[in-house]
């Protein structure tokens, strides 16, 4: 299958392992991979913050990119959620609706793809670590990724998964929600990095960068040994 890389402009910026680890992990299991060069942010942030103009022409940008990419895959489900369930709406208001309804469907965070359009659980990783998986706010609300994450980490070899207490509770980031009421994120970050401690994990592992950054930042204020992982990385790993 040829399946295109939206990277998304965080991982881009500051998480470019977890692009390179999605290219090793799919050409692995025989899938030629396309990056589309233009491809720039998903204007989640500007529409996040009301600026619902500039995210609907990045949206419109987005479906020109990829309009002839079959198989589109996002290691982060914050940005595919935001193409998901955003664009459409967008799309309405701003008079795009054909280039939206042919793209969307298209989009696939990465566990969705490998599980439900690839068929695939044992990816043939291995990653002996304990490892803690934070389900963020977007992959569990909003893509409703359920146990998909869970089985492919199952299936690692090596790798022993651990439970959490409270680990359907947010980690306090959500964007500007963590300057705008920093406060409040200082006190959601303490309850999350106190439970992943708890689990004896060496890993916390998540299909949103944006939230492992600020879980990583918490655990390496306390010094804390416990290290943040993307799911792409821990599959890509052998």
């Amino acid at each position: 299958m040829r399946i295109a890389l939206f990277v998304t402009c965080f991982n881009d910026t500051l998480f470019p392992e977890t692009g390179k680890a999605v290219v090793r992990l799919l050409e692995r299991l025989g899938h030629e991979i396309e990056f589309p060069e233009e491809q720039t942010c998903c204007g989640q942030m500007h529409f996040n913050t009301g600026y619902r103009r500039e995210a609907a022409a990045l949206a419109k940008r987005f479906t020109a990119v990829f309009a002839d990419c079959e198989t589109i895959v996002c290691p982060s489900a914050s940005c595919a959620g935001m193409v998901r369930h955003v664009y459409p709406e967008l799309a309405r208001e701003h008079g795009f609706v054909a280039a939206a309804d042919a793209v969307v469907p298209r989009v696939h965070e990465l566990s969705e793809l490998l599980v439900d359009e690839l068929g695939v659980e044992a990816v043939g990783a291995v990653y002996p670590h304990r490892v803690a998986y934070h389900p963020t706010c977007h992959s569990l609300r909003v893509l409703e990724l359920g146990d998909r994450p869970h089985r492919l980490l199952r299936a690692v070899r090596g790798l022993e998964l651990v439970d959490v207490e409270g680990a359907d509770e947010c980690c306090g980031f959500g964007g500007t929600f963590a300057v705008k009421n920093s406060a409040v994120s200082a006190a959601m970050l303490a309850d999350k990095c106190t439970h992943v401690l708890a689990s004896g994990a060496e890993v916390v592992c998540a299909a949103d960068n944006s939230c492992l950054m600020q879980i990583g930042g918490g655990l390496a204020r306390q010094d804390a040994g416990a290290r943040p992982v993307h799911l792409a990385e821990i599959l890509a790993a052998t």
